[in-house]
């Protein structure tokens, strides 16, 4: 019996199964499915031909058709027999093809289709099956359109035959030798069965579809096999049988709906190109996505287009690179990810163009570099394109090139000044970016080998003026040697040289870094002699230039050595030269005996003049770059500021780089880079990319580490030369540090002594530098005990085992020769006392305690009291009183008896010139050269201060200023540091009496008679007796500290409001700067002293002419309003004047004071946010930085901005204070940002629409005008209270800028509103009303200027006739006479 077969009919039916129809069709849920497959299995096995048989072909359909009824064991046999049976067809047909028996091949078609069908039927339904048994979802659902089977009755044995499939099924496993019998099916020659094309590509879709449907599987496509078996059956039935067009279609298709799909497609190509060599598919796939247009819109479809390219070009750039002429159209395009898509395929163009040039030495060259030139040229241009995405890919994609081995010499300048320039892009994601591309750009330079690879700017520098003289003067030996014989010629020749030279100068940095290689051992030491003498010899150049007189010119070139190429060639080459400088002379007296020798020697002179030009272009080209690297250093600071995490951490990288490199500003960014230790984000996260970001503080730590505190890995430094490197760095990083950095290096240090990575021997190095006996530099000393200080802060006992030589060294002969010494001594000695912080509540106190007559308080005393007139006494006598209340048991006690002193000696008359109370210690026989007591008092303005007695006449009661001052400074600090030291007493007190209570509730809970409420007496008792010893503290500070009829400081009092209240007679800058300080520090202790004299300190404030000491006025004020909040509260108008100061530093200490009053709540804000807002448009860049922090911290207390708005616009548009309307606008555009709520927008538009009732000035109109289109308008609300006040603001609309900041709002309005007629007709009504009141409003003043012009002119017509009258009335009354 003939089965009637037709494969594209059958393919088409198949699109669903349920409706296909089988002429014996047999139920697996009626009948037994093993059975079934049996006797059809047994049929095909004796003879692949059985598959003709309708009965077997239909069973085999039928199971199929089932499959979901079918048991696994069952499916697996079933598709045994199937690629059995059609693998013995396919041999049998090979043979008969071979041996050319066309009848005998041609009996095979049929069964091969039959075969195929069913194969192609089995993959659709095993990955039926595969999906609804599979949990998991491992693999998608089939389309739709391929129907799911057929439903039989029953349910019986559903479950049985679920379970079974489930234990046997392996489809995964199954699928690669699928595929594998697939290819061998399709390298049949096909065009020899099927004769026709239909026929033909029926065959070949029915193959090629079960590798289709498996790519739409995910997982399946994540499996090497698999994806490879899909690959090559896509390949050949491409270049064996002329499925190009479909796989195309398919292909396009995949990457529309399968975005999974978008890299093993560009692989599947790739295959195809380079192991079947069939690269047309791939040409025709790339010119339809050219001509693709991408909707902006659209999320999905670009970014699959745009992996894949990327893929694409990764793999076969070649390929790329023949369609990029239609690529490129899509730089063009909407949707950015085709555009950050295009770019990175330039970049991977960029790559193997690359590669190929360094490969190629050729003609070819040339075009290479033509098209690397051209790829620049398109990669720099989008680093503009308006998206930011776009911008990051091109820095990204630079960066990747500069890590090729070809260096691009010709194009990292313009790189570098992308790079630069994107460094104050918007984005963060470009900044860093940019960031990373210049890291990149300095660890690939192509000036690695000469100066051993640093980039100092001055030392190229001298080299490249060395250079210009050297070629300035070839260029003149030339010219005057061969001036007669040849010079037309030459010179024509050295240009056409350098044009051919700079050609290839491409790859000159290359090259000479090529070459330069070669003498590397001569190169270091051209390096250390560099570093030490600065200086370079011409004629080691000139040397070297002729040392190789025949070699060929393009070998020498880029040699850039700066040593010879030895000493025995160095005598030769001097002689040429002077040879050639008398060539001249020569030829004046026998031209033709020394013609011969001219020519060679011009032709030398040629290759020299050539060399140095390079050399010349090769040093101009490195200055170039480093001077746009150092241009960099400024904002690269500024980014170190930066919210962005990542952005931080690039900036850091780029300043270690740069420090290693020698760049000199690189020193100003690690400094900067140095406050960042106070970042609380210390967490470790993952980028996008999958690498690890650490915390900032860690980062900086690891950089801090490898520049300075980290052994070099060099086997000829010994451990003690390591740590005396690690010593001295650390002790150069206090060098010139402000005291910002000091703090944030004291910060540092205890982590790093915390975290163990300060070892032992660098202490013992740093205490070996303090206690030195040999004349060592000041800082040194100064910058070890400092450190020791700073590490003490962890480990207490770096310092305990010390104390007798600080004393001996800090508060000794050293130390009085050094009063900063000494400070800083004092400083460290602090730190005995341990730095356990204090717990708010808590009564502990675990400082330590000692006893007044130790050795520590003796050298304080006498360090304090020591005669001295420098102006470095007054930090050491702070830092020593800080000291004694620090450790002493009973500080009061050592300073009343410094009081009295430098009471007797400041009133006390010395008979003496001031020149003979100098300190005695200066004419110690055992001061050293550079420890030089002398050095303190030798009368520069910085260090004396002359005695009151010169500005007095001789004849009064006089006394020495600087001795005053010193007295009033001591008086002033005591003062607030007993303030402290009462709050300790008090804390002490407490903490005695908790523990006397503490013991009595144990004895009398141990006796058991105490009950509940006398437990709660005996608390309120403890309550009680707290308050009573607050209340008694409080009342010594109150009252007896400045009072009391025993208190020595209330001696004081009285005098220093004197001499403040008197600056006529006390005009001693010092003593007033002394004497204001301490007046500060009384207002702190006394509210009753501060309310009877704090009017004075604000009169100074007013009236001095001394920046300093406003500045410290403003500084004290905040202290005084922590301890008296209500009486600055009072006076603070007076205290925001100095926002208007003209001294930088009074400006901004009296911002970031008032910033600290107001956002902790002690001091109301009135009326004078203005003053606040006034400072966000400062020409100061650091206190512009200042005020928008203060707003961005007000903005995050509730309401505060909103309340004090309307008092902010009414400060800045009228008034004194009004400011001009431009920087108005400015500050106003910042202030809200900060109004985001939409109720408080609705509420601003009434208040905003209710002051135009009140203004009358046209400049206050357009203020308001432009605060309204500044809000947001996005509720109908905001739009309702704006219509709503037009009766407020009609009349102004005449006013041009006035309209047409309204019809900024409406065009806002229309934008935020949804698609609703009648929100666009209210509009629409509102703008018609506003144009009709604008041409009324013109009208109307129109009419008044009219108006006025007319009662103008009447008037000066009345004026005339008055006039007139009077000078008729006196001629008639002579008349009448």
């Amino acid at each position: 019996m003939t089965i009637s077969f037709e494969l594209q009919d059958e393919i088409q039916s198949l699109q669903d199964t349920e409706a296909y129809e089988i002429p014996h069709e047999h139920d697996p849920e009626t009948e037994h499915p093993e059975r079934l497959l049996e006797a059809a299995v047994e049929a095909v096995a004796e003879s692949s031909d059985a598959i003709q048989d309708p009965e077997v072909f239909d069973v085999y359909r039928s199971l199929l058709k089932h499959s979901k009824h079918v048991p696994g064991t069952i499916m697996s046999k079933l598709l045994d027999s199937i690629s059995s049976g059609l693998q013995i067809e396919l041999d049998a047909t090979m043979r008969e093809v071979e041996q050319g028996d066309q009848q005998g091949y041609m009996e095979h078609k049929l069964p091969l289709e039959m075969y195929a069908f069913l194969l192609h039927w089995f993959v659709i339904a095993a990955e039926k099956v595969k999906a609804s048994d599979d949990d998991e979802g491992a693999a998608p659902a089939p389309k739709a359109r391929r129907g799911r089977g057929g439903k039989a009755g029953g349910r019986v044995n559903t479950r049985t035959t679920t379970n079974k499939k489930n234990e046997s099924w392996t489809w995964d496993v199954q699928i690669p030798p699928t595929l594998a019998l697939i290819s061998k099916v399709l390298r049949l020659q096909t065009q020899r069965i099927w004769t026709t094309t239909a026929e033909r590509e029926a065959f070949i879709t029915c193959l090629t579809r079960p590798a289709y449907h498996i790519t739409e599987s995910e997982q399946y496509m994540k499996n090497e096999k698999i994806r490879m078996g899909v690959y090559k059956v896509i390949c050949l039935a491409v270049k064996h049988h002329g499925h190009s067009l479909a796989v195309q279609i398919t292909i396009m298709q995949s990457l529309q709906f399968y975005e999974h799909l978008s890299e093993p497609m560009a692989e599947c190509l790739s295959v195809l190109a380079k192991e079947f060599d069939h690269a047309q598919l791939g040409d025709e796939i790339l010119r339809e996505i050219g001509a693709k247009v991408f909707n902006s819109q659209d999320p999905k479809g670009p970014r699959a287009f745009a992996r894949f390219l990327v893929k694409f070009a990764e793999l076969a750039p070649r390929s790329i690179l023949k369609q990029l002429s239609l690529l490129l159209g899509q730089l063009d395009s909407e949707s950015y990810p085709m555009r950050v898509a295009i770019v990175e395929v330039i970049g991977y163009l960029a790559a193997e163009l690359a590669s190929q040039a360094q490969l190629d030495d050729g003609s070819d060259r040339t075009q290479i570099n033509k098209q690397i030139n051209g790829l620049f040229d398109l990669l720099l241009e989008r680093a503009m394109d308006v998206s930011s995405y776009v911008r990051t890919k091109v820095l990204s994609v630079l960066s990747k090139l500069c890590d090729l081995g070809f260096k691009f010499p010709k194009q990292r300048l313009a790189v570098t000044q992308v790079a630069v320039a994107a460094l104050e892009d918007k984005a963060a994601t470009v900044r860093k970016g940019a960031v990373a591309l210049l890291v990149k750009l300095l660890l690939t330079h192509p000036y690695g080998k000469t100066h051993g690879g640093y980039l100092e700017l001055e030392i190229w520098e001298g080299e490249y003026q060395t250079i210009k003289a050297e070629l300035a003067k070839a260029e003149g030996t030339v010219g005057n040697a061969v001036r007669d014989n040849n010079e037309d010629d030459e010179d024509e020749d050295g240009d056409e040289e350098e044009e051919d030279n700079e050609d290839v100068d491409e790859e000159g940095g290359e090259d000479e870094q090529d070459e330069s290689e070669r003498p590397k051992k001569k190169k270091k030491r051209s390096k250390v002699k560099i570093e030490d003498e600065m200086d370079v010899d011409e004629n080691e150049d000139e040397g070297e230039d002729k040392g190789d007189q025949g070699d060929d010119t393009e070998e020498d070139e880029p040699s850039m050595s700066v040593d010879g190429d030895g000493s025995q060639a160095t005598p030769r080459k001097k002689s040429k030269k002077k040879r050639s400088k008398l060539g001249p002379r020569k030829s004046q007296i026998n031209v033709a005996a020394v013609a011969d020798e001219q020519t060679a020697l011009a032709e030398l002179d040629t290759n020299l003049i050539l060399r140095l030009r390079l050399q010349k272009r090769y040093y101009a080209e490195a200055l170039n770059f480093m001077r746009q690297i150092e241009g960099a250093m400024d904002i690269m600071g500024q980014l170190l500021g930066s919210t962005s995490k990542p952005e931080v951490l690039e900036a850091m990288e780029f300043f270690r780089v740069a420090y290693e490199y020698r760049f000199e500003s690189a020193k100003i960014g690690i400094k900067k880079m140095i406050h960042l230790i106070w970042t609380k984000d210390n967490s470790t996260s993952t980028s996008e990319d999958g690498k690890e970001i650490k915390g900032v503080r860690s980062r900086l730590l690891e950089c801090y580490r490898n520049l300075y505190f980290d052994p070099i890995p060099d086997p000829e430094m010994s451990a003690k030369d390591q740590v005396n490197r690690i010593s001295k760095n650390m002790i150069e990083l206090t060098y010139e540090a402000t005291l910002a950095e000091l703090t944030s290096l004291e910060e540092m240090m205890r982590i790093l002594m915390d975290e163990g990575h300060v070892h032992q021997d660098i202490i013992t190095r740093l205490w070996a530098v303090y206690k030195s006996e040999r004349g060592l530099p000041k800082e040194q000393r100064q910058g070890a005990i400092n450190l020791l200080g700073m590490l003490a802060l962890a480990k207490r006992s770096v310092l305990t085992d010390h104390v007798d030589v600080m004393l001996k060294v800090g508060l000794g002969r050293l130390g009085r020769a050094d009063l900063t010494l000494a400070r800083y001594t004092c400083v460290a000695l602090q730190r005995l006392n341990g730095s356990a912080k204090k717990i708010k509540g808590s009564l502990l106190d675990k400082t330590l305690r000692i006893k007044m007559d130790d050795p520590i308080f003796r050298k304080l005393q006498a360090a304090v009291e020591q005669p001295c007139r420098s102006k470095e006494w007054f930090g050491l006598a702070e830092q020593a009183i800080n000291t004694i209340y620090a450790l002493g048991e009973h500080p009061d006690a050592l300073c009343n008896n410094l009081i009295k002193k430098f009471t007797i000696r400041a009133f006390s008359r010395d008979p003496k010139p001031n020149g003979e109370s100098l300190p005695p210690v200066e004419k110690d026989p055992d001061a050293m050269e550079e420890d030089n007591p002398g050095d303190v008092a030798k009368g520069s303005d910085d260090t004396t201060a002359p005695p009151e007695a010169t500005q007095e006449e001789q004849g009064k009661d006089v006394g020495d200023a600087f001795e005053l001052s010193q007295l009033l400074f001591i008086v002033g600090h005591v003062a607030i540091k007993h303030i402290a030291h009462l709050e300790l007493i008090e804390r002490e007190w407490k903490r005695q009496k908790d523990e006397k209570q503490t013991a009595e509730k144990q004895a009398a809970s141990a006796n058991g008679n105490t009950t509940a409420k006398d437990a709660e007496e005996l608390d309120q008792v403890a309550g009680n007796a707290e308050d009573e010893i607050g209340d008694r503290i409080a009342g010594v500070r109150e009252t007896e500290l400045l009072y009391g009829p025993e208190s020595l400081l209330a001696l004081y009092g009285p005098m220093i409001v004197h001499i403040c209240g008197s600056p006529h007679k006390f005009k001693n800058r010092t003593l007033r700067a002394a004497a204001t300080l301490s007046f500060s520090k009384f207002l702190c202790v006394s509210s009753q002293f501060c309310d009877q004299h704090h009017r004075l300190l604000f009169k100074i404030l007013e009236t001095s002419k001394d920046a300093n000491i406003r500045s410290n006025i403003v500084i004290a004020l905040g202290d005084v309003a922590v301890s008296f909040s209500s009486i600055i509260d009072e006076n603070s108008n007076e205290l925001y004047k100095g926002l208007s100061d003209k001294d930088l530093v009074v400006k901004k200490n009296t911002l970031m004071v008032l910033t600290h009053l107001i956002l902790n709540g002690m001091i109301k804000v009135k009326g004078q946010l203005g003053e606040m807002a006034k400072c966000v448009e400062d020409p100061e860049p650091r206190i512009a930085d200042l005020a928008k922090l203060f707003f961005k911290e007000l903005s995050t207390k509730e309401n505060a901005i909103y309340n004090n708005l309307p008092d902010v616009i009414s400060h800045l548009s009228t008034g004194d204070h009004a400011v001009e309307e431009e920087i108005f606008q400015k500050v106003l555009k910042y202030i809200f940002t900060y109004i985001e709520k939409e109720k408080q927008a609705e509420n601003i538009v009434e208040k905003l629409c209710q002051r135009f009732r009140l203004s009358e000035e046209p400049r206050q109109w357009r203020d308001i005008a432009y605060c309204l289109s500044l809000l947001p308008f996005k509720s109908d609300r905001s739009i309702k209270k704006l219509i709503e006040g037009l009766q407020f603001y009609r009349d102004k609309l005449h006013e041009p800028e006035v309209f047409e900041r309204f019809s900024e709002i409406l065009a806002k309005a229309r934008a935020n509103k949804s698609k609703d007629k009648q929100q666009d007709s209210d509009l629409d009504e509102f703008e018609k009303i506003l144009e009709e009141h604008r041409l009324q409003g013109e009208e109307d003043d129109a009419l008044e200027k009219r108006v006025g012009k007319k009662k103008a002119a009447a008037k000066k017509r009345a004026t005339r006739r008055s006039a007139r009258s009077k000078t008729q009335a006196p001629v008639e009354e002579n008349d009448s006479e």
